[in-house]
């Protein structure tokens, strides 16, 4: 179980199971048996529409190639999810800067992906995975696309996020160094936990091998 506030790296070779696992928890696929309570409501059984709903109301994702929209710019990339979710243009276009201005991109709000540097699109991704105010991000290898410096700045944003909003993480990654600015480390093998443990804290943190 993953609790609310919760900053959890998932971890595991190619083929363990973490994909898997974090369709799962991102009501991307469905469980074949159990029960899946997301904020306390079951998904267990909901249809594909269904799904679509709670996913963009309840979760945030982040990507490792940023999955931004080429031509289009960070304002309205970070509007996106706000788009789907009906809200007029006004409160889209208020709730998008504040988004921005949170990651620090005051200024870069109508660059377009390619004029901006690595980070700066993360942080984007960041923005938007944040618009609808969902509970819970999900990350996946967040950091594999950014240099060494890059990657610090953006851990210590989701730490940050994770401790003063108290939204829940759920990272996954390959890199142990990345993996200690949770406060939990699960470990898949073969489909199966093999491991979850708790890391020392992240206050103060952190410094990584280059």
């Amino acid at each position: 179980m993953i609790e609310q506030g919760e900053f959890v790296a998932i971890m595991g070779p190619s083929g363990s199971g973490k994909s898997t696992f974090m369709n799962v928890i991102g009501c991307l696929d469905q469980q074949t048996r159990g029960q899946y309570l997301l904020d306390g409501i079951d998904v267990s059984h909901m249809n594909r529409d269904e799904l679509a709903s709670i996913r963009n109301a309840k979760i945030g994702f982040v990507f490792q190639g940023f999955n931004l929209l080429p031509r289009t710019s960070a304002l309205e990339n970070v509007e996106l999810p706000l788009l789907y979710n009906n809200i007029p243009g006004t409160e889209r276009r208020r709730k998008a800067l504040a988004a921005l201005q949170t990651l620090g991109l005051e200024g870069r709000e109508h660059h377009n992906p390619n004029q901006l540097s690595g980070g700066q699109q993360q942080r984007v991704a960041i923005a938007r995975a944040l618009v609808n105010d969902a509970p819970l991000i999900l990350a996946d290898e967040p950091t594999g696309n950014l240099d060494t410096k890059t990657s610090i700045e953006i851990m210590e944003l989701l730490v940050r996020l994770n401790q003063e909003s108290n939204i829940t993480m759920v990272l996954v990654t390959h890199e142990p160094d990345i993996a200690t600015y949770s406060r939990r480390i699960i470990r898949f093998i073969d489909g199966r936990v093999v491991s979850d443990e708790r890391t020392p804290t992240t206050e103060g943190k952190n410094t990584m091998t280059g």
